[in-house]
């Protein structure tokens, strides 16, 4: 890729339009940090900082723990834990060894589990202790031979402080001993911390990460050591000027493609502290922010919508934060907006897939932001659009149609499902799924799912852009649209919204404020009012379980 495109124009001072990729694999790194930034705070765990130097000889403990236990290179290792050392731990002693880590959400169902750990073939699982049970049963339908369980309080600082309301007494469980289940603090006891042999390889798998649970069967996307490390560098080369030893709030999970990347790897390679947030709740997230003064506050739409009517955020002075990082779903202008005025700080919107692991675009950190896109390509990335119909005619600028990315972070292919990985990947472009447009100075815009779309009428409509309108509705605090099967209009279009505390609407109101703001047939024809909306562990709203239940009910 040596040709100029038209997004390197659009790059901030100092950011390369190419990178000569460095070829290291992220153990590898972590090793090299540790001799270069030995007493830098590594992570910090409610208070119980563990440095660099501290983080590798724990690593190599937990490596030579899991060659005791019989796992060997390629063997795959199971990960069900909320953000926590023990999951960086865990990676990273896995990678070493040349296993693959598998991470997995710990609030999934047996089920779920059951579904990841067989077609993963994972041989060994670490988890949370709270979890035993369920993982004692997935043992007998799974190719699971061995269990080590770790204690949220593990790596508490002594006292012991309840400091949120996740770390309390009753999340211990006390583990009976019984065959082949370990204690992970035991075995870090165990074994020494000297250098263990290095056995990450930079075209191996080193992480199958799944995808697609709430659309149907999820699949397990293999992301290499070159895949890992030239996402993280490619990100490092995008924010230039981030300094070693500043405070980055781990919010989103580690198990999720972007905390996988953005908060756990890209830390630990850039120097940064991660300050880990188990629970990524918004009252939680603003008690960290005041307790502890991150530089940088990643979260989801729906994390930064709970923090703008949390009365402690919105009144607390955060003139030590340096900036925002947004993805997993299209930040809303309105929250842009209201972030904004309400800090002053750049607001960097990030997109990518599991697939692109997952980091393909970003807002220019100190460059030109267009609210509402999600920035540029990185750097050795490229993109295009092209019509839905065939997937093969690139479409010119401002047009709307599938979004395809290729470059050196795209998946290696989906474990054991070489069907669907034709589908997505043809060429070395891979396929997003995504409904997009780029304009004339190379950012894009992502407008919807292409699943999501709605043909009502014959008219093409785009959920999203349906909820940025009602966003905006000084009323509203959330909102969902979904199509849903019309006898006259083929799919007609309905909303569902979660007002803002104490704010009393009716659904006259919203549709005469959409009719202001909407071509007559993207206005929803019903609007209901609920609670809250299904969400994913990291906070995404769930569109398709709002489908699903809209169905359901027959509310359409």
């Amino acid at each position: 890729m040596s040709e100029s495109k038209r997004w390197h124009q659009s790059y901030a001072p100092g950011v390369p339009h190419y990178l000569e990729l460095e070829e290291i694999t992220l153990s590898k790194a972590l090793s090299r940090s540790a001799e270069k930034r030995a007493g830098l705070a590594a992570m910090n765990y409610m208070g119980r900082e563990i440095s660099f130097s501290e983080l590798e000889t724990l690593v190599n403990r937990f490596a030579r723990a899991l060659l005791a236990l019989g796992v060997a290179p390629g063997d795959k290792v199971a990960l069900v834990l909320p953000n926590l050392p023990q999951m960086t731990i865990a990676m990273y002693a896995t990678f070493r060894i040349g296993a693959v880590a598998v991470p997995n959400n710990p609030l999934y169902t047996e089920r779920e589990l059951a579904h990841q750990f067989n077609d993963s073939e994972a041989k060994l699982v670490v988890g949370l202790d709270l979890l035993l049970p369920r993982l004692l049963s997935l043992k007998e339908k799974t190719g699971i031979q061995k269990i080590v369980t770790c204690h949220i309080n593990d790596f508490l600082p002594f006292p012991k402080k309840q400091l949120y309301p996740l770390v309390k007494k009753k999340m211990y469980r006390k583990i009976t001993p019984q065959e082949n289940v370990f204690r992970f603090t035991d075995l870090l006891k165990q074994y020494p911390g000297i250098p263990v042999e290095e056995l990450s390889s930079w075209d191996e798998v080193a992480a199958i990460l799944y995808t697609g649970g709430t659309t149907g069967v999820s699949k397990g996307v293999m992301l290499t050591h070159a895949n890992i490390s030239a996402n993280v560098q490619q990100f490092a080369a995008w924010l230039p000027g981030v300094k070693e030893g500043e405070k980055l709030l781990a919010v989103y999970p580690y198990f999720h493609s972007a905390g996988f990347t953005a908060m756990q790897n890209y830390a630990l390679w850039a120097g940064l502290t991660a300050l880990i947030v188990p629970r990524p709740d918004p009252a939680i997230v603003a008690e960290m922010v005041k307790q502890f003064k991150p530089d940088y506050l990643p979260g989801v739409p729906t994390i930064y919508a709970g923090l703008l009517v949390n009365k402690d955020f919105t009144s607390m002075d955060l003139s030590f934060i340096k900036g925002y990082f947004a993805g997993a779903a299209p930040l809303p202008v309105d929250t842009y907006n209201r972030l904004m005025k309400l800090t002053g700080k750049p607001i960097i919107d990030v997109y990518g897939l599991t697939e692109s692991t997952p980091l393909a675009t970003a807002s220019p950190w100190k460059g030109k932001i267009k609210p509402g896109s999600v920035g540029l390509p990185l750097p050795n990335t490229d993109i295009k659009i092209v019509d839905i119909e065939t997937g093969t005619k690139e479409l010119p600028p401002g047009e709307a149609g599938e979004i395809l990315i290729k470059g050196p972070q795209v998946m290696k292919g989906y474990y054991r499902n070489p069907q669907e990985t034709e589908q997505v990947l043809r060429d070395g472009w891979l396929y997003s799924g995504d409904i997009g447009i780029m304009d004339e100075e190379g950012y894009l815009s992502v407008i919807d799912r292409r699943k999501d779309l709605i043909i009502a009428g014959g008219f093409n409509v785009y959920p999203n852009e349906i909820d940025d309108v009602l966003f905006a509705h000084p009323g509203v605090q959330e909102a969902c649209t979904v199509g849903v099967p019309d006898q006259y209009r083929g799919e007609t279009v309905v909303s569902y919204v979660v007002p803002r505390s104490g704010e009393t609407l009716s659904e006259e109101e919203l549709i005469r404020y959409c009719k202001e703001n909407l071509a007559a047939y993207k206005v929803p024809r019903k609007i209901y009012f609920i609670d809250e909306l299904p969400k994913s562990a990291i906070g995404k709203i769930l569109r398709r379980e709002m489908k699903k239940k809209a169905m359901e009910s027959g509310s359409h």
